[in-house]
């Protein structure tokens, strides 16, 4: 099984690093992992809805040319589906039963995802309605998949 997230723009932050690195350690036992960093679009703070959309757009084209026709596709979204930790783990399970052995999680820049790589997706996933930075939810994303492979496994580890 293949694990892989497409994210825009690097990781600066060492205690984030870190934090991806043990959990990405722990994940080699159930699959390969890796992470796709894509160049944020460089845009000044305030930006007309035209500007945003341009910005959007080239990021998602960078997202989309790094996700291949057979991957199944989460596209990380406020309001996408909320999941329990249960409820993903079992969708990460049905997957890999019925034959989905590359799976990717999208997530985009600090102004989301363009509707183009929405479509793409094959699922919407919300963490909830809380903004988080998107370095936090490579973060958090990638210890709710080390989570599920334990709830799969039936470890102690969810409890």
């Amino acid at each position: 099984m293949n694990i892989k997230f497409v994210v825009v723009g690097k990781l600066k932050e060492k205690y984030f690093k870190q934090g991806i690195a043990e959990y990405a350690k722990r994940l080699s036992r159930f699959c390969k992992f890796s992470i796709v960093e894509v160049p944020d679009e460089k845009a000044p703070e305030n930006l007309s809805q035209a500007e945003m959309d341009q910005v959007m757009a080239a990021e998602g084209e960078r997202i989309l040319s790094k996700i291949k026709d057979r991957e199944y596709v989460y596209a990380l979204a406020i309001l996408g589906k909320e999941r329990s930790s249960e409820e993903f783990a079992k969708e990460i399970k049905d997957l890999t039963t019925y034959g989905h052995s590359d799976i990717t999680f999208v997530i985009g820049g600090s102004l989301g995802l363009t509707p183009a790589v929405l479509k793409r997706a094959d699922t919407q996933i919300s963490f909830g309605r809380f903004t988080l930075p998107h370095q936090l939810m490579r973060l958090v994303l990638t210890e709710q998949v080390y989570r599920a492979f334990m709830i799969n496994e039936g470890s102690p580890y969810h409890k």
